[in-house]
């Protein structure tokens, strides 16, 4: 399907209210700078010497590959939180790995403390040593239909 490995990522989270729980999702998905391609949903591998940017001009509709966390919830009132961690290692030919967790009644700070915690987890299995973490984090409460999301978006230069 394609011919090399994305060079670039974005890290990105957001969170949204909507007319309903997908309505809330795709606002997110916007918000965060995806919104308007199809996402493919891809394991947790960064490339070797993938480099990150602020922002990627997306091509509208365009296949996207993307690790995430989602979660919507029409619950009033309910925390939701999402979060994706990407560990860097030392040695630059080698990957990186990326986490995504999401889940109902935590912070974002404990999503992102538990997601930093599996990417360590991940490298350490690996053998890999980590250069750095880099990590975000969002959490919503409910109003009437909500949703949480978190992204590393690949693309190439």
């Amino acid at each position: 399907m394609f011919n090399n490995a994305p060079n670039i990522y974005m890290i990105k989270a957001a969170n949204a209210e909507g007319l309903t729980e997908l309505n809330a999702f795709d606002v997110a998905l916007l918000k965060s700078g995806v919104g308007n391609t199809n996402l493919v949903k891809m394991s947790s591998i960064l490339p070797p010497h993938c480099k990150r940017v602020d922002d990627i001009k997306l091509p509208l509709g365009d296949l996207v590959p993307v690790a995430y966390a989602a979660i919507s919830s029409s619950k009033k009132g309910e925390l939701i939180s999402a979060a994706v961690a990407i560990a860097i290692p030392k040695d630059k030919t080698k990957n990186g790995l990326i986490m995504e967790y999401e889940d109902y009644g935590i912070t974002k700070e404990e999503a992102e403390s538990h997601v930093i915690e599996m990417a360590k987890w991940g490298m350490e299995y690996r053998g890999y040593e980590i250069d750095k973490i880099e990590s975000i984090a969002v959490s919503h409460t409910v109003e009437n239909h909500g949703a949480a999301f978190a992204c590393v978006a690949l693309w190439w230069e």
